[in-house]
């Protein structure tokens, strides 16, 4: 038998992992009624359609903030520069639960802003916990976004640019069919992984404090039947389904993105290249044509 100490030790995992289910199942403090009774509660459903709106929102302000962060910091302009420098010092080297309660806290901070002819009050916004949420988070991750998107960029070569610029491409142009086609690669995997630990971050809008997700749905629920160890455990298994979901949607993203990668050129491509440089370059796979 090869590698016998392999088996051995997927032996005794598989032997653990059949243990700890059977003396969980077992097991009467987990409160498995009473989590099958919440499992697909309507609360906790309505909860669940929160956390993603919350999600989806913040990741949208993180990609167009990250983006425009990026751009600032590439700038000639030391101001632009340097704006973006200490927006990404505050936002990064704080936590994000800090800025969370910062943020539950404006309302006792601002209650209007005085223009001198007019006074506009604030009183509404700063008491929307949904909002609130949603521009906590939202400013967290562009000061993140910032940073991928950068070195996206920075990833495509010089050459690239000033190529297309030589066939008469203007600035949006080369960065659409350009930069940008090619700096996806770097970009989306981070991207898909800051959109899915957002998620799991969303539940410390409790700071807020914003109860509507279901991490504060699922401890109100608790605090009321007195079982916080099942409810945890509702949360834990809405979150694990919804990341599952985006894990899977990442994966075929990337895929598509990934696209004219490693291409293989056909007897005709291969032709054109000898044609212009004068010979047949090396280690490229020829893929012979077929003809219909």
């Amino acid at each position: 038998m090869r590698h016998p100490w392999r088996w051995v030790f997927a032996t005794l995992l598989a032997l653990l992992a059949i243990w700890f289910i059977i003396s969980s199942a077992r097991n009467e403090a987990f409160g498995w009624g009473t989590y099958f009774q919440y499992l697909f509660d309507t609360r906790i459903a309505t909860a669940a359609l929160h956390t993603i709106a919350i999600t989806i929102l913040a990741m949208i302000i993180g990609v167009v903030g990250g983006a425009a962060l990026a751009v600032m910091r590439m700038s000639p302009n030391p101001v632009l520069g340097g704006v973006s420098w200490v927006f990404l010092w505050l936002f990064r080297g704080t936590p994000i639960y800090v800025q969370l309660v910062f943020w539950g806290l404006l309302s006792a901070l601002y209650q209007s802003i005085n223009l001198g002819f007019t006074e506009i009050s604030l009183t509404e916004v700063l008491n929307n916990a949904f909002l609130l949420s949603v521009l906590g988070l939202g400013l967290n991750e562009a000061a993140y976004m910032a940073e991928i998107v950068r070195s996206g960029i920075s990833s495509v070569p010089e050459g690239q640019k000033e190529a297309s610029k030589a066939l008469g491409m203007g600035w949006w142009m080369t960065m659409r069919r350009t930069v940008l086609p090619q700096a996806m690669r770097i970009i989306i995997p981070p991207t898909g992984n800051e959109f899915i630990s957002l998620l799991k971050t969303s539940s410390l809008v409790v700071a807020i404090p914003y109860t509507a997700e279901i991490f504060g749905r699922a401890t109100d629920i608790s605090a009321a039947l007195f079982e916080p160890i099942p409810l945890l455990m509702v949360a834990a298994t809405w979150y694990l389904a919804i990341t599952s979901l985006l894990m899977v949607g990442q994966y075929f993203l990337e895929r598509r993105f990934e696209r004219g990668a490693t291409r293989e050129l056909t007897g005709r491509q291969l032709a054109a290249l000898a044609d212009a440089e004068g010979t047949i370059p090396r280690n490229v796979s020829v893929i012979p044509e077929v003809k219909n």
